[in-house]
């Protein structure tokens, strides 16, 4: 879910780029076998928890509203600590960064891996979350100072690997892990690869000097994430109840709220904010954020349902449900290389309206064709043709709210946009969820609690259950597909120009 630019730190003795001119040597070759093994390990993370969400609430009893937050959790940590990893690198240096986020993360998982409680699990996932967010920005930053500026592209080709095989390897793996060994190996497996990677980390990397540089905005950082913690828990707890005038869900609501209204008014008058949100009153920006909440809050939404439908309404194993949902990662696999080039040749627009109409196209399948035999193949098609459409709107978003910025901004910009990203895929996580939960409710007797617990119900019963599981998942889906439909409003205003060969080169003063 998370796509970060470098971080702007200044470089130590040992980071002096080598042979800038030619291909990537055995140097940088092995700096990048380290990042993108840490890379992989955290963006896996995010795809192979949601396989075992049935599973999990199963073991621990859960109702579906609850279990979710062992992934929003995970998210809403990621978008807590990006802000902060661009002081943290200066402050403490990159290579001691991220081998604390390594560090972070592992611990993390092993404790993940012992929960006692879901309570304990999300508490856990969420110091995952803090490691794993700095993981990718940290081991970015690295790379690009080991390879130089004039091999900055084939250095993100061999970062996109991750992002890449995470769609398409982590269903399959937390398929096979769920249902052969244990759910508890979904966090168990991080802990040898990430000890590895400490290693390799320790050994390959070079030493850099810390260089303390901007000072951390930290009353920023004290309204912003409990803020969107305490508003996003607010109003999940008063969807699922179905009313908003108890004390609780009013409570943290309002104080989520007022802690977010604060952070605006702080980051509009810090010199330094830890966001930057005067950068929203350019338009490129503006619309590319627009349409980065939208596009998040439906399109991440709806993938967590995906692997609950194949697992609770259809029967299917965690791993054979791995399988099924191969299609989406092949889909972006073909499309986000191919919508890199169109947008520097016919500008970001034209891609991003494009890509959304191909993700409306995918979802209309699971709201108008979802049901207890829909065929398989139809479904794959559809996830296939969501997956196109996915390559060809996430980082062209980006680029179009890049576009217009000076090179001082770019850093700045990116980072807001990586938090909107994650904020929004949590927001959507918790939102659809608590919509199939009072779905479930409204057509079933006892409808919203775990839904792992079907796997207790017998056949014939099930059997009778299914058709109105299916309507609950189809009935949802339409929202996320409301909301793909809204975001084509603020796609309209990103830029339709190539960009600008002189933008983002020299600094603006």
């Amino acid at each position: 879910m998370s796509s970060s630019a470098p971080l702007k730190t200044k470089s130590g003795p040992g980071d002096q780029p080598e042979n800038n001119g030619g291909g990537l040597d055995k140097g940088v070759l092995a700096v990048a076998s380290v990042v993108v093994l840490g890379a992989i390990m955290s963006i896996l993370d995010v795809t192979v928890v949601h396989i075992a969400v049935p599973s999990l609430s199963q073991e621990f009893g859960a109702p579906l509203s609850q279990i979710q937050w062992v992934a929003t959790g995970y998210t809403l940590a990621l978008a807590t600590v990006i802000p902060v990893t661009g002081w943290a690198a200066s402050r403490f240096g990159t290579k001691r960064l991220y081998m604390i986020s390594l560090g972070l993360f592992v611990v993390g998982s092993a404790l993940a891996g012992m929960a006692w409680s879901v309570e304990s699990l999300i508490a856990f996932r969420v110091l995952q979350g803090l490691g794993g967010g700095m993981i990718m920005p940290a081991g970015m930053t690295i790379l690009t100072q080991k390879a130089g500026p004039q091999r900055v592209g084939q250095v993100m080709s061999v970062v996109g690997i991750p992002m890449l095989l995470g769609p398409i390897s982590g269903p399959i793996l937390g398929g096979w892990l769920v249902d052969d060994v244990s759910w508890r190996w979904i966090f168990y497996i991080n802990v040898p690869v990430g000890v590895f990677s400490l290693f390799l980390a320790w050994r390959i990397l070079d030493r850099d000097t810390p260089q303390p540089g901007e000072r951390l905005d930290l009353l920023g950082l004290l309204l912003l994430s409990p803020g969107l913690a305490a508003l996003i828990y607010g109003l999940a707890t008063g969807a699922e109840k179905g009313a908003f005038d108890s004390a609780e869900v009013i409570g943290f609501t309002a104080a989520g709220a007022v802690l977010v209204a604060g952070f605006v008014v702080r980051a509009l008058r810090a010199e330094v904010p830890l966001i930057d949100l005067r950068l929203f009153k350019r338009r490129s920006v503006a619309a590319a954020s627009g349409t980065m909440v939208l596009f998040g809050l439906a399109f991440f939404g709806a993938m967590f349902l995906m692997p609950m439908y194949y697992q609770v309404v259809r029967g299917e194993s965690a791993f054979h449900t791995g399988l099924l949902l191969i299609p989406q990662g092949l889909g972006a696999m073909l499309t986000m290389p191919i919508g890199g080039k169109l947008t520097d040749k016919i500008g970001p627009g034209r891609v991003v309206l494009g890509g959304l109409v191909f993700i409306v196209a995918g979802m209309i399948g699971f709201t108008t064709q979802m049901d207890v035999d829909t065929s398989k193949t139809v479904l794959g098609v559809a996830l296939f043709v969501m997956g196109l459409g996915m390559g060809m709107t996430m980082m062209p978003t980006m680029s179009a709210a890049m576009q217009s910025l000076g090179h001082d901004e770019v850093p700045r910009a990116s980072t807001a946009l990586n938090i909107i990203q994650q904020v929004a895929g949590s927001i959507g996580t918790a939102a659809i969820s608590v919509i199939l939960t009072n779905e479930l409710a409204d057509r079933m007797p006892g409808g919203g609690g775990g839904l792992g617990s079907t796997e207790e119900v017998p056949p014939e019963v099930m059997a009778q259950l299914a058709p109105k599981m299916a309507e609950s998942f189809s009935a949802t889906f339409w929202w996320a597909l409301a909301l793909l439909v809204l975001a084509f409003v603020p796609a309209l205003l990103l830029p339709r120009k190539r960009p600008d060969a002189s933008v983002n080169v020299m600094p603006m003063h």
